[in-house]
């Protein structure tokens, strides 16, 4: 059964924002008492957090679909609708974040670190927050916005400082599991590791992770055996150790081919040649082995490598291989560029950006593009002419409707708004003046209105008894 998953394609979903609510507040003796409709409440956000009690993907590997809550819809009496929930996705660190076409959207390094994978959908408005001087009575809301849907892909490159690199069955097993508190699985058969074991390791004052990876063959780059699932968490590794068997039983190999086999590997892998290197000569305890240590050793040093002679069974060299791994990990360390202080970019949008896009589609259809129109757009409900009216005036005062002039377009021409899997097609018919705005003062309503003083009324009543007086003035009966 499979414990260990460091691929995964996850399916996210945020939840909705809930729709406003269209509400007139009535009682006694104040039957229209004004809007009263509440907000509807924020979707739900799906968020990746980078958790150190997490080693492994295997729980979205069974489970790749998660989706955060809705918002509730906004109510009367200007109550607001209650905001969906946040959902928590805890990864491990060193996880990577990628579409489905393999583009970088984060690295999730360090604990706590997160990343928005889906954005809750914003809810809409309620006719009390839409009542303005113009609108005293709106008679419609806005619609919640639906929340994002993606498809990433989570891949875990493991956090360590150094990697231990070599054959099957090398002693790279017995090696990590004396020289740290980790405990991997030991046999005297190949492809004993199927996963990456990590182990801490104190050396005087540095102390540094160390990462043993299965165990590579010729053509691991290519896809065989176990070694390109795992050479992925070689890359964040600063310092690669070549572990050599000199004890094999193989008569075909030998520690210089298998040195030049998994440099190979790591050749065509791409993005390990500047990692300092160091060779482990294992196996010593055996009388053989010592002698092919002491053989290839002056032939190791002449390519330039620092060469150590081990014996994971009995305990020999590991001291000086300790500290030396550590003078390593600590230059690496130092020739890093230090982490500079998160800075806030800010871009201002230019003078002349009208924040969306008019162009002509072979079809002959004018596609508009552009966050604010795609957005209310989404927000409308179309079975409200109220609020077709609504889009029609925000659309016009975006600077829409001249832009389709400018761009050519003619009463009846087909007009787009949004993408083309998910637009709103309409014909559309220009106006004399701002769209919607040709109709009046729309959702205004004279109840809503103050009343005349009662002089004034006396006045108007005063008025009309004049005026039906004058209508009978040289009436004369028969």
């Amino acid at each position: 059964m499979t414990t260990f998953v460091d691929r995964v394609e996850l399916h996210v979903g945020a939840g909705n924002g809930g729709h406003g609510c269209a509400s007139v507040h009535r009682e006694k003796f104040k039957p229209l008492g004004g809007p009263d409709g509440g907000n509807g409440g924020r979707g739900g956000d799906v968020i990746l957090v980078v958790d150190q009690s997490v080693t492994t993907l295997l729980d979205y590997h069974h489970k790749p679909h998660r989706s955060a809550t809705n918002g509730k819809p906004g109510e009367g009496g200007n109550r607001s609708g209650k905001d969906g929930q946040d959902l928590i996705l805890p990864v491990p660190d060193g996880t990577v974040v990628q579409d489905k076409a393999g583009n970088v959207l984060a690295d999730l390094v360090g604990h706590g670190t997160s990343y928005v994978a889906a954005q809750g959908g914003r809810g809409g408005l309620g006719n009390a927050a839409l009542a303005s001087a113009r609108r005293k009575a709106p008679g419609f809301a806005l619609l919640g916005e639906p929340g994002d849907l993606q498809d990433i892909v989570l891949e875990l490159k493991t956090v360590a400082d150094v990697a231990l690199v070599g054959y099957p069955s090398a002693g790279k097993s017995s090696l990590i599991s004396v020289l740290s508190a980790a405990k991997p699985k030991i046999a005297d058969y190949p492809f004993t590791t199927l996963v990456p074991n990590l182990g801490v390791v104190t050396a005087g004052s540095t102390v540094y992770t160390i990462a043993d990876v299965p165990g590579l063959i010729p053509g691991a780059s290519q896809g065989k055996g176990l070694g390109l699932e795992f050479l992925r968490h070689v890359e964040r590794c600063s310092v690669l150790v070549h572990v050599l068997d000199t004890a094999t039983l193989e008569s075909e190999r030998d520690p210089l081919s298998d040195l030049d086999i998994i440099e190979e590997e790591l050749k065509q892998y791409g993005g390990l040649g500047n990692r300092p290197r160091l060779v482990v000569l294992n196996k010593i305890d055996v009388p053989d082995g010592k002698d092919l240590a002491e053989m290839v050793r002056p032939d190791l040093e002449a390519r330039g490598y620092r060469v150590f002679e081990v014996s994971a069974v009995a305990h020999t060299g590991l001291r000086e291989l300790s500290f030396a791994i550590a003078e390593m990990v600590a230059a690496a360390r130092a020739a890093k560029p230090k982490e500079e202080a998160t800075r806030v970019v800010i871009r201002p949008k230019a003078v002349d950006d009208t924040g969306f896009t008019v162009s002509l589609e072979e079809d002959g259809l004018f596609r508009v593009r552009g966050e604010k129109p795609e957005r209310w757009v989404r927000q409308t409900d179309f079975n409200n002419d109220e609020a077709v009216g609504y889009l029609a005036d925000r659309l016009n005062r975006l600077g829409v409707e001249d832009a389709l002039m400018k761009a050519g377009a003619r009463g009846g021409d087909g007009v787009a708004i949004g993408p083309e899997d998910n637009a709103v097609v309409f014909d559309w018919e220009p106006s004399v003046t701002a769209g919607a705005e040709m109709l009046g003062r729309r959702g205004e309503d004279h109840r809503f209105e103050a009343p005349r003083p009662a002089t004034q009324r006396r006045r108007d009543k005063q008025a009309e008894r004049d005026e039906a007086a004058q209508e009978f003035e040289g009436f004369e009966p028969f």
